[in-house]
This record gives structure tokens, sequence and C-alpha cells, in this order.
């Protein structure tokens, strides 16, 4: 029988007795409600935010707030929202509460988490930095990630970053052994749609699990997906010793999302009017994301700039907690380069010879100084022509533009509509690849032939 939302609250339950957009009043009779309690009108969740006088607690709406009405019974449930967790959740397509989008029966999991945990504590942490190898010549050498660390992607549309995403997806499932966690924060439908599409047919969604908080949903799903997302991933750390890849697009949507609530709430807004609690709820989500003695979620997170402003509050906030950036350059894709990393744009801070050794950082150094002074060379080749550079500065350009298609890769991504088969690149092979093309004055080679390759060695097929 459809329940009754005119009905007499039971003892303990609520009323309604104020909309205001996504966020409801609701007067309980004792017991209230704690703060992050699940509550629901009819099949409409809410979250209990905060707690007002005579036993008001004010919500934020997990769902449309459309038939809502005042007066409706509310039902408490006595718990914060609790996601499935482990095996069962892997290629499977999720929502906030852990509930399936991809027309598939319900996940079956005996184990039932709440989305609400506190960051591993400093003792359980791993101190020692070490990188995770990608695979990815262009990361791996210039801007590699921290494991257990934070690095933001930064890139607009159509230059390549879907397919970086699941690029590293497949690495981290085919030689990682571990997991990969897509989260979508304010993702279109079209982009989800074309994501789940694509990990099926690269063979890699088996290993993944998606989770999305769609830009049509409430502000308090996207607020809180990225929350659900690292409730799957603490498990496999934690409870599976696995390593977890955990990708986030976009994690100044989660930003925007939290000011729309702190304004629904009545909070006074701060700085360029984000919310007052703008650090501390960024900290909360990232803060999660770290490496204990078990094994390590690493993170990568692209990141929008208002306005390329890098002085934004929200931007400012989330460099804080990045200790890498790989950037992605439209000119770079225009001209066929990919992946369309920057060299000179990226960077990281495991980019020091105690953590990737003395060899590493000085071949890295020399690839982006040398790709600089291309850079600088630019201008007078375009207008003079490059017969009337010195003859030092003319074997730069072609060190440079080797360099530049040595850093190509193909991926097994995409190996399926361009034929190509994919190449992953053990770190010794991209760094003794960069020194012998740095350390060369003659080239037998035509630039052409450092294009699309793995390492040096594929040369020799090069006909």
């Amino acid at each position: 029988m459809p329940r009754d939302n005119h009905a007499q609250p039971r003892r303990g339950d609520g009323t309604v007795i104020a909309i205001r957009g996504g966020v409801v009043d609701v007067r309980f009779s004792d017991p209230v409600p704690q703060i992050r309690e699940l509550l629901y009108v009819d099949t409409i969740a809410l979250e209990v935010s905060s707690l007002r006088e005579e036993g008001v607690a004010r919500c934020m709406a997990l769902a449309p707030v459309k038939g809502l009405g005042l007066g409706m019974a509310v039902r408490a449930t006595g718990a914060p929202i609790r996601v499935p967790v482990g095996d069962a959740v892997l290629g499977r397509m999720l929502n906030v509460f852990g509930a399936p989008i991809d027309r598939k029966p319900a996940p079956v999991s005996e184990d039932l988490r709440s989305i609400h945990h506190a960051p591993p504590l400093l003792e359980e942490r791993v101190v020692r930095s070490s990188i995770l190898e990608t695979g990815i010549k262009a990361i791996d050498l210039l801007s590699p990630l921290e494991r257990g660390g934070k690095t933001g992607l930064f890139g607009g549309a159509g230059v390549g970053k879907t397919v970086l995403i699941t690029e590293l997806i497949n690495n981290t499932v085919h030689h990682h052994k571990g997991v990969s966690l897509f989260c979508g924060i304010g993702e279109r439908s079209r982009e989800a749609e074309e994501l789940y599409r694509e990990m099926g047919e690269a063979g890699v969604r088996d290993k993944t699990v998606m989770l999305f908080g769609q830009m049509n949903e409430a502000p308090g799903v996207r607020f809180l997906i990225g929350k659900t997302a690292l409730t799957m991933a603490e498990f496999f750390r934690d409870d599976q010793h696995q390593d977890v890849l955990l990708l986030i697009d976009n994690i100044f949507r989660f930003v925007q999302a939290g000011a729309e609530v702190s304004g629904l709430m009545g909070r006074m807004p701060s700085r360029v009017g984000y919310q007052p609690t703008l650090a501390t709820e960024l900290a909360e989500l990232e803060e999660r994301i770290a490496s204990t003695r078990k094994a390590a979620i690493t993170s990568v997170q692209a990141v929008y700039v208002p306005a390329d402003d890098f002085t934004d509050p929200a931007a400012a906030h989330i460099f804080s907690h990045l200790s890498g950036a790989v950037v992605l350059s439209r000119k770079r894709a225009s001209e066929g380069l990919y992946p369309a990393i920057d060299p000179l744009a990226s960077s990281s801070v495991m980019l020091t010879p105690s953590v990737v050794g003395q060899r590493h950082y000085d071949i890295a150094r020399a690839v982006r100084r040398t790709l600089a002074e291309y850079e600088e060379l630019r201008d007078i080749i375009a207008m003079l022509g490059i017969e009337e550079l010195s003859a030092a500065d003319r074997l730069t350009v072609a060190r440079a533009r080797r360099l530049e298609r040595f850093l190509t890769q193909p991926f097994f991504t995409t190996g399926s509509f361009t034929g190509t088969a994919g190449k992953r690149v053990a770190i010794a092979d991209t760094l003794d690849g960069c020194d012998a093309i740095l350390n060369q004055t003659h080239f037998d080679r035509d630039e052409g032939d450092y294009y699309m390759i793995g390492g040096l060695a594929d040369l020799e097929a090069v006909t």
C-alpha cells in the first residue's frame, strides 16, 4: 500500500515545516536525529546537516524536491548513508547510495559502510615517498605520480583527458593488480555514458567502479558522491590490501556543490562567494586519500580553474592538496602529439633526486631545458627559417623535435580504432631513450620515426 504522506507522524518521526530549494527543515519529537543521519520523506532522501532550536533539523535533499509539501511525514532511519563495498561493486555504474544506474540488478554485498569516515591516523600512514609507475612516458619522466598522493589533471574538452584516464585505469588493472574508481562529480550524462561504453570496449570495466553525481542532480548528491567513492576505495585499500587509483572529474564541481548547499543553508558567504567551510570540507575529502601500511589510494583529479585565476580561493585550496600537475595542451593535441601533455607546464614534487634518483632528475631537467629553448626559437624559425640558426641552435631544434615525438605513445585503450598496438614503457627505457636523444650530435633517423613508439628499441621495427 502506498505510504500516506499526510499521516500522523509516529514518535521519533518528523514533519516538514519549511522547504527552501534543496534544503528542508523538519521538526522532530523526541528523539531528534543526529547530524548526517539519513531521513526519508516518502521516497525523497534527506541528510541532516544541522540541528536548530526546538527539535528542528535542517536537512539537505538528495533528490529533486518536486512533490514535497509542508506537513508531510519524515521517517528517520537511525543511520547515515551506507553503501555496499567489495567485489560486488566492480564493473558497475552506481549513484551516491551505491544503487545501480546501469540497468542491472543492485550489487549484493553483506558489508554496508557509512560514507562518512575519518582520514587514516598519522601512525597508520606510510611516511616514505614513492612513485606510482604508470608506463606513460611523459608522466613518468616529467610529472611522476606520488603513490598515495593527489595529482591535478588540467585540460579542456577534446584534448584527450578521458583517453588518458582510461589508459591509467588499464595500466593499474593489468600491471599493478589494483582497482580503479572513477568518480564523476557534476558530469554530463553524455560523458558518463561514453565513459561506461569506452571502459567496456577497452576491457577494463570489470576492475573498475564508476560513481556519478551528475550535473542535473541535487547539489547534495554532487557534494556527497566523492565520499561514496572514497568509502569503496578504502575497503579495497584497508580490507583487501589492494592499491587503488581514484580518478575524480571534476574536483572544482565538488566545491561548487558545497557552495550551493552552504548558501541554501543560510550560511554567510566567505570570499568571492564561497562557503566559509571551504577549507574544512575539501580537507575532509582529500585527507582520506592516503598511503597506509596496507596499501595506497592514489588520486588523479581533473581541476577547473575559474577564469584561469590561480588566486581564486577554490583553486588555491585545491592546489594545497596536490603533489603534482599534469597539464594537457590543446596546441599539442592539434599537432597530433598524443598524449597531449605539456612538458613545460607539468610538474611534480616527486621530481627530486632523493625520490626519483639523480639520473632521472638530471635527464628530466635536460629534456625540459631543451624543449624550452626550442619554444624560444619557434618565432625565429617561423620568420627566417631554420637555416638562419646557428649550428648549436639547429642541433637543439633537432633534439627537441625528436624528444617531442618520442614522448608520444600509442595507448592500449585506443588500439581498437587506431590499429596501433598499445605500448607500456618502463621508466628505465624512457630515461635511456631521452638520454640517447640528448647526447646525439648526428641523427641518422628522421624525426618522424620517433613518433608513436615505445622505447628506442622500437626504432628497429620502423622502416
